[in-house]
């Protein structure tokens, strides 16, 4: 475990050649204490947009802006559920949809940090049986997108699978039938097949079911009792929709058991603040285990981004861009992140490190990704000082 251990810093250091590795002098010494929950639009022209955006139609969901230990911006706009035409609310539960993989990757590497496992270890020393085609995978592997195993909607058969409930290990079981579609580590391909397997990792070296390892590592120390594993029970969460031509409609079908380790969670919008101000201001991981996090694991000649953007840093079950670089008029900020769409929910939750700014846009509209990234870099942008974006860059 120590030598896989030291090889990951290697290739850590080397991926941070550019931005320096964080310290432990750079942590917190205790997380703030949670603000009370009311509407807080400490951002006028948030405020003005965001409003604007409900009343037309264009916009539903809910969205808190903080920086540092003062919430700046907490409200929700829309309806719960189209047939009822409940309210969203500040407190209502969302699906993470795949904002939900940093807590998985954050499991494997408090699993690292418990010494129970490297994510330098191979994948067969916790899956058995093993097909011989994983002999190559690491756990890093799955974390960054790189394993080669085919994800979910590569697969013939997708669509019976999409409506089909799975167990853990039925999912494993489905992803050592299909052979690989490159070589471990040579190319990223974004899977969540991998981060399915990474929870079945995470039960084997626990000894816990999945959800109840996030709940005893995370969510209970956190007080985070808003957050849980969606078991597709009543558990209050609102209903995610699309737009279609006939208007807005109902997803009622969201079957979170085939994407467990990948997008399974629900959370509100100040569970995951206190989320994002634990991890990030080392509550979570040890310093190293942080690093490791948010460090870039893609192939050295992985393609920018389109439009000429610079390329993205994949970390583990996190990303982090320029994202300011997408809207106009345009900012620099460095930031931390990670985006969420299944079944009728849109999200996007960032982390400015430098001046800790967190963005949670959480909406219960698939059809709404480019009002909740344009939403998400107005708030940073407004919290940050900069002019005001006005739309997305072409």
């Amino acid at each position: 475990m120590a030598v896989a251990v030291l090889l990951g810093g290697a290739a850590l250091a080397a991926a941070w050649t550019t931005r320096p590795l964080p310290t432990p002098s750079s942590y917190e010494a205790a997380l703030p204490a949670r603000a009370p929950v009311e509407v807080v639009e400490g951002l006028p022209q948030l405020t003005a947009r965001l409003q604007a955006e409900a009343d037309a139609g264009r916009f539903m969901g809910a969205v808190l802006v903080a920086r540092g230990d003062e919430v700046l911006f907490r409200q929700a706009y829309g309806t719960a559920d189209v047939a009822t035409g409940a309210p969203n609310q500040i407190t209502s539960r969302f699906r993470l949809a795949s904002v939900s993989k940093q807590f998985t990757a954050a499991a494997i590497l408090k699993l690292q940090d418990e010494g129970k496992l490297s994510i330098g270890d191979p994948v067969c020393q916790w899956i058995q049986p093993c097909p011989a085609a994983w002999a190559p995978i690491r756990l890093s592997h799955l974390l960054s997108h790189t394993s080669g195993i085919p994800d979910l909607m590569a697969r013939p058969g997708w669509g019976n699978r999409r409506v089909t409930p799975a167990t853990i290990d039925e999912l494993t079981d489905d992803s050592g039938s299909f052979g690989l579609s490159f070589v471990p580590g040579s190319k990223l391909a974004y899977n969540n097949a991998g981060f399915n397997l990474a929870a079945a990792v995470v039960e084997k070296a626990s000894g816990m079911t999945f959800a109840a390892y996030l709940r005893s590592a995370f969510f209970e120390p956190l007080g985070m009792a808003d957050t849980g594993f969606d078991d597709d029970t009543d558990l209050g969460i609102v209903t995610g929709h699309a737009t279609f031509p006939e208007g807005l409609t109902a997803q009622r079908q969201p079957n979170v058991s085939i994407v467990a380790g990948a997008g399974a969670l629900y959370s509100t919008l100040d569970d995951m603040l206190v989320w994002e101000q634990a991890l990030h201001g080392g509550h979570v991981l040890k310093p190293f285990s942080y690093a490791q996090m948010i460090a870039d694991h893609a192939p050295t000649d992985e393609p920018r981004q389109r439009n000429g953007l610079r390329r993205r840093d994949w970390g583990y079950g996190l990303m982090a861009n320029r994202l300011g670089q997408r809207v106009t008029p345009a900012f620099q900020d460095w930031e931390i992140y990670h985006t969420g769409s299944w079944s009728g929910f849109r999200n996007l939750v960032t982390w400015q490190p430098d001046a800790r700014i967190a963005v949670i846009v959480l909406s219960n509209n698939y059809h709404q990704q480019p009002q909740v990234l344009l939403i998400s870099q107005q708030g940073m942008a407004e919290a940050l000082g900069h002019p005001f974006p006005t739309g997305l860059a072409d």
